[in-house]
């Protein structure tokens, strides 16, 4: 994969070499005057779209119906950079293109954002065979799937408006202040009520809540890793049905993205139901990233209770 993407990146170095002396100085906004962003994945739009609304046009890169952890650039990817004024990823090894990316881009005027930048963060766990940090990183990238980590994100992408006009400044502070307090309040709903359940164990299809485990003080088992790689053994199967009844576990999460094949066999086994999660890759059933996390928040707060 790294020897494919590294091909690639070198072709859109070359095309760019040729097409950047023909780029206009305005290629960076809109016909309507607006900053073109260009955003990894939804969570990072959603986010962009709350601190910039009216200003700002943005495109994500990850496509819906496309898992993150496995998308690969193509030239018309590394083009859309050439013609933005500011790229927001997430960082974390959640996309190992973005810094190859940007090179290829060749747009001096780009400004790249990297939205997890000064968060608290989780570490991963080495696998049996080989590091998660080679391949991945060393810390869990689901950065955006916490109300606290969102913030964080949401104020790295407002530095960068800010930066890249600052004439509407005082606009780009009252929209992420708006959003901030937003987020505060679902955070505070949901702080209180996790507060009144004993049991804080849940099950999820892969290993993604961990910065919302935090947020709460919950505790997440799973099906498959933070990456969602591969199927558990039998011996980790038989673990989680032992997991599931010593917990009471009366439901099991799937992510929208994911399969649900092994959490249905694990709530057959442990007499539980399947409930669908949002991860917040993917533009899911027209719900705001406030509406998702809501939901999400609310399925888990209900399956504890």
């Amino acid at each position: 994969m790294l020897k494919k993407l590294s091909v690639l990146l070198s072709s859109a170095i070359l095309a760019f070499s040729f097409s950047a002396c023909t780029s206009s100085a305005n290629t960076a906004e809109s016909s309507e005057g607006k900053i073109k962003i260009s955003a990894t994945f939804n969570a990072l739009k959603e986010f962009a779209q709350a601190v910039g609304k009216d200003k700002v046009e943005i495109e994500t890169i990850i496509p819906d119906g496309m898992e993150a952890h496995d998308f690969e650039p193509k030239p018309q990817d590394i083009k859309s950079l050439g013609n933005a004024k500011i790229f927001v990823y997430n960082g974390l090894g959640m996309e190992s293109w973005a810094e190859d990316a940007i090179t290829a881009a060749n747009n001096k005027d780009l400004i790249a954002v990297c939205a997890s930048d000064g968060a608290d963060l989780i570490e991963t766990e080495a696998s049996e065979n080989e590091s998660n940090e080679e391949h991945h990183g060393k810390y869990d990238p689901h950065l955006w799937l916490s109300l606290k980590g969102a913030k964080t994100e949401a104020l790295n992408i407002k530095d960068a408006l800010v930066k890249a006009d600052p004439e509407n400044k005082d606009y780009y502070e009252k929209n992420f202040n708006e959003f901030k307090v937003q987020l505060e309040e679902l955070y505070n709903e949901y702080k209180e009520k996790f507060q009144t359940v004993q049991n804080k164990n849940f099950v999820t299809g892969h290993a993604a809540f961990g910065y919302l485990c935090r947020d709460f003080g919950l505790s997440q088992n799973s099906v498959s890793d933070i990456f969602a790689e591969g199927e558990p053994s039998p011996k980790q199967l038989a673990n989680l049905v032992s997991y599931c009844k010593e917990n009471n576990v009366k439901t099991i999460f799937a992510e929208e993205m994911a399969s649900t094949e092994v959490s249905k066999t694990l709530a057959n086994e442990v007499g539980a139901k399947v409930e669908t999660i949002y991860t917040i890759e993917n533009n899911e059933d027209n719900k705001t990233y406030l509406e998702r996390m809501s939901e999400n928040l609310s399925k888990i707060y209900e399956s504890l209770k």
